[in-house]
């Protein structure tokens, strides 16, 4: 089990939360204007990197509010949360003092 730290609430089991997906994917600026590819790449089209990656997550049995998460796709670690509108963390550099 994967223990997820809400922003708001503190930590918690990852059964009260919702995964929504990868965070950071801007809403197109004109949506009417895309073209039936382009609006199947903003909805389908989702990076899947080896290593940190930010997702989002509805803390759904809590406070109910959306945050995002840096998360280790290879170990499954949580690397950091943080509220929507702040910035992603920046992680320490692999070999450097931790």
């Amino acid at each position: 089990m994967l223990l997820i730290t809400c922003p708001w609430c503190g930590p918690r089991d990852e059964t009260e939360y919702h995964y929504g997906g990868q965070a950071h994917v801007p809403y197109p600026a004109d949506p009417a204007d895309l073209t039936d590819e382009q609006w199947a790449e903003y909805v389908f089209y989702r990076d899947n990197p080896k290593g940190p990656f930010a997702e989002r997550w509805l803390h759904s049995i809590g406070c109910r509010r959306w945050f995002n998460v840096l998360r280790d796709t290879v170990t499954y670690r949580v690397l950091a949360s943080y509220r929507p509108g702040e910035p992603r963390p920046e992680l320490p550099q692999a070999g450097g003092n931790r």
